[in-house]
């Protein structure tokens, strides 16, 4: 085991942990401030990868098709968020919780039927543009030039939601409506705008999480799966709506299971599990404090 392969096994984990966040973050979002347990955004991030398939094969799977698929999959995904939202969630915000869970679940099995009816039941691939093939030299370890890719994507998405949320008038609205939403509402400010906004934006990360997965592996029915344990844990190690405390624990789930496959690959399944149970142990509220 020397140097490089550590290194390129660190550089592919800290990749893996952009993605992770990318989707977290639209979790923590909607569950910050909807308070709604959602379920369905793994399913959101599994057809953002299928939709963004379908746009680089139409455009026959060259530079264009993916540049496109990587603008057009996330707004796709956001527009049927805002539909899932304004269509049903928007009935429930007052019901109880197990109402909620009932009704994003159904959108799991309905979202997987939907899937196989359009795309069918095969595994799909999608080619990774011809600027972004191949690799670099860093310190003797050969790193993946995509990896690179996703480890400058991630940060940005990180920055671009902080300012949002910190900085912005409408960012400081979505905060106190998830802090008091009666007072936003005394105040004149329509908050079931503000949840449909936010669950909206959420659709938009989960979506541009799929479509930056795609290139990487198969696109398949059950993505959504894994996705969305990692999402919940992520958040919950995180502390809720905290956008750097979900980029911190996103890393260590990501390094976490890369080094895991590299030195215990029977058992690297459950590396991931093994971690957030161990930092749920030691810090029970969360890595950093709750933003909400």
């Amino acid at each position: 085991m020397d140097f490089a392969t550590l290194a390129s096994q660190l550089f592919i984990g800290l990749s893996r942990g952009m993605i992770f966040f990318i989707v977290s973050a639209g979790l923590t979002l909607i569950f910050g401030v909807l308070r709604i347990t959602n379920f369905a955004h793994g399913s959101l991030y599994m057809l953002g990868a299928f939709i963004a398939y379908s746009i680089s094969i139409f455009f026959g799977q060259g530079p264009n098709g993916f540049w496109l698929a990587l603008l057009v999959a996330p707004i796709a995904v956001m527009l049927i968020s805002l539909v899932i939202e304004r269509g049903l969630l928007r009935f429930i915000y007052n019901q109880e919780h197990l109402m909620q869970m009932l009704l994003t679940y159904s959108l799991v099995l309905i979202a997987g039927d939907l899937v196989k009816i359009i795309w069918g039941t095969e595994f799909k691939s999608m080619n990774i543009p011809t600027i972004l093939r191949g690799s670099f030299n860093l310190w003797g370890a050969s790193l993946p030039s995509y990896n690179a890719f996703l480890l400058i994507v991630g940060p940005m998405v990180a920055l671009g939601l902080w300012l949002f949320l910190s900085k912005t008038h409408l960012g400081k609205i979505c905060r106190a409506t998830a802090t008091d939403r009666e007072m936003v509402d005394i105040l004149g400010i329509d908050s079931t705008r503000v949840f449909a906004l936010v669950f909206a934006m959420g659709g938009w990360l989960a979506g541009l999480g799929g479509a930056l997965i795609a290139p990487t592996t198969t696109i398949s029915m059950g993505m959504d799966a894994n996705i969305i344990i990692y999402a919940f844990l992520i958040v919950v190690i995180g502390g809720l709506g905290n956008v750097w405390g979900a980029l911190i624990s996103s890393i260590i789930m990501g390094v976490g299971e890369a080094f895991g496959i590299l030195f215990i690959p029977g058992v690297a399944i459950i590396i991931p599990y093994v971690i957030a149970g161990v930092l749920l142990i030691l810090k029970p509220s969360g890595l950093l404090k709750s933003a909400w």
